[in-house]
């Protein structure tokens, strides 16, 4: 999908231990005012931009997030019920969603304002808490995922899995907990407990178990269209719904977590040349020099 036209006003959040956060917010304050572009922060940015009030994503046009991929979740889940476009600079290690380092802040921006961008679309999660007591529900958005663990003592827990409006049944999971991750989040959390790589293109939702008690129990790739309900089975232990590794509270037995597609998406800027298997060969290292390998032609 192209980018849409006309940016009038952007909103920046950061993350402040990052040491290039003051370079690289200065970068964007530049570029935008030779533009004409108007610039929103967030209050914690205040001390390197004084003035910074905050600002609802009704206000902007694009969301800039400096930082690494957390910083870009949290803008994320911010903007996601408008699609408000997503620009990630990576000031962290790894950066997987984001789409340029600092010093590319400046070509970044024209290339964007000049159309030489696109967008890619990631869809979310929502995540519902239903309480066996009758208490009001909880909901979460999650662009990479929504994990269900344990807290507290080092025990095996069990949890019962179910999809559909009939609520057939998976199994019974006895396992450290359990992983419900986007296409998105398919290359965090889920990659390290042994879940496989989906491309985002491809309409599903990941159920990765943690440290399973059973050898047998592996990861599934279900339909995004299908309701994943799991309940916990196991009584007095104390279990936590963390969602994107930000957001999240405490479960106790006989509490159910609704995982279902949601409505809302995230518009991500990318620009030519930056795609999903790009992105792997880059940041996983799974490029061989070409000169260690024949031309496809030769072989």
């Amino acid at each position: 999908m192209m980018m849409p036209d006309g940016v009038a006003r952007i909103g920046i959040i950061g993350q402040s231990r990052y040491g290039g956060l003051e370079d690289a917010l200065t970068r964007v304050r530049r570029v935008a005012e030779q533009n004409g572009i108007e610039v929103l922060a967030e209050p914690s940015l205040a001390r390197l931009m004084p003035g910074a009030v905050g600002f609802s994503a009704d206000e902007i046009d694009l969301l800039v997030t400096l930082g690494g991929d957390g910083t870009l979740l949290r803008g994320a889940r911010m903007v996601a019920h408008r699609r408000v476009p997503v620009l990630g600079v990576n000031l962290g290690y790894l950066g997987f969603l984001t789409s340029i380092a600092p010093s590319e802040i400046e070509t970044g921006f024209a290339r964007m304002l000049a159309g030489d961008s696109w967008i890619d679309e990631r869809f979310m999660l929502e995540a519902r808490v239903v309480g066996r007591d009758g208490r009001n529900d909880s909901t979460y958005l999650a662009l990479n995922d929504a994990v269900l663990h344990k807290g507290g003592f080092a025990r095996v827990i069990r949890l019962g899995v179910y999809i559909g409006p009939e609520k057939e049944e998976v199994g019974s999971y006895s396992a450290d907990g359990i992983i419900l991750s986007t296409p998105t989040g398919s290359t965090a959390y889920s990659l390290s407990a042994g879940g496989p790589i989906v491309s985002p293109t491809v309409d599903c939702i990941l159920a990765t178990p943690i440290c399973p008690h059973t050898l047998v129990l592996r990861p599934l790739v279900l339909p995004s269209n299908v309701e994943i309900t799991i309940e916990v089975l196991t009584p007095s232990t104390e279990l936590i719904l963390t969602v994107d590794g930000q957001d999240g509270e405490g479960l106790q037995p006989g509490d159910r977590l609704l995982i279902r597609r949601a409505e809302a998406s995230v518009p991500l800027v990318r620009f030519p040349g930056q795609t999903f298997f790009s992105t792997l060969r880059r940041k996983l290292h799974w490029a061989v020099e070409h000169a260690e390998r024949p031309p496809l032609s030769a072989r």
